[in-house]
Parts: C-alpha cells; structure tokens; sequence
C-alpha cells in the first residue's frame, strides 16, 4: 500500500486527534533479531538461542528486543506517511512507551499513528504521534508510545 501522502508539514493542523494511517506489514526475522542483539550488545538467550527458546521460553520462540520493535518505528511509519516540503525529519523522543506484548522472531508487525500534537516551530513542526504497533493474529498490541518529532521545511 503506498503512505498516506501530505503535500506539506502544515497541512497536518487539520488532523489533530485522528488516525491518518496504518502501514504495511513487516515482517521481524531472526537474523533481524540476531544483528540487533550485536549491534547493541545484548545477547540474552531469549532473543538469540532459538533451540533454547523452544524449550524454556513460556512463547516457545525467540522475541525481538524491545528497542529493536521501537527502532522499527522508521520504516513503519515511512511505509504509513509521505509528509512533501520536509528537508529534515529528527526524532525528538518519546513521552511513553509500553511494550504490551511479545514480538516473536517471524511475527508480522503494522503501526498504526494517530496525531496526537501539531506545535508550530519557526521554522517547522514539532509533531507528536500516538503510535500501535500490532502483531498479525495478536490479541493486544505489542508496543503503544507517544512519539515526537521535529519536522523542517
């Protein structure tokens, strides 16, 4: 499906309090699981031993590290939202996160974002989404967070 597009920044004003969309599918593999887990150091058996994780892990697979679900947020929402006139997109950081539900290692994930706050900056837009990330056949969503962004015309 192709994002959701606005053609600049401002144009978001109107949408306040809306969900404007949700993106693709993605799927989170173990060789995604596994470069995350060298990338930041953290090889706890639970995201990194898949025979181990059959056996002892109360989900029987290995999960994705709960920073590698946040990190995803990128190409979801790249997946979800074109904004047009945009130079620069930053992450300015987040009001909440919760990580609700496991991620396991061949889980299909989606994000849905909801504009939560337009504020105008001089120049740009400091925008922050409500963001639900849902696991394909899950019963509650595997990450919910308040996320800011800095945006630059």
């Amino acid at each position: 499906m192709a994002p959701r597009r606005f053609e600049s920044i401002v144009e978001l004003k109107d949408f306040v309090g809306q969900e404007l969309s949700v993106s693709d599918w993605l799927t989170v593999t173990q060789p995604q699981i596994t470069e995350f887990a060298d990338a930041t150091d953290d090889h706890q058996w639970i995201h990194t031993d898949p025979e181990r994780a059959a056996r002892e892990s109360p989900y029987k697979s290995t999960i994705a590290h709960g920073f590698l679900s946040l990190s995803l947020l990128a190409p979801l929402f790249a997946s979800a939202l074109d904004v047009g006139k945009t130079k620069v997109s930053v992450n300015y950081g987040f009001n909440r996160v919760r990580f609700t539900a496991p991620v396991l290692s061949g889980d299909r994930i989606r994000a849905r974002f909801t504009l939560r706050e337009y504020l105008d900056l001089d120049p740009g837009a400091q925008i922050t989404w409500n963001v639900v990330i849902e696991r394909a056949g899950g019963d509650k969503p595997a990450l919910i967070a308040e996320w800011i962004m800095r945006r630059y015309p």
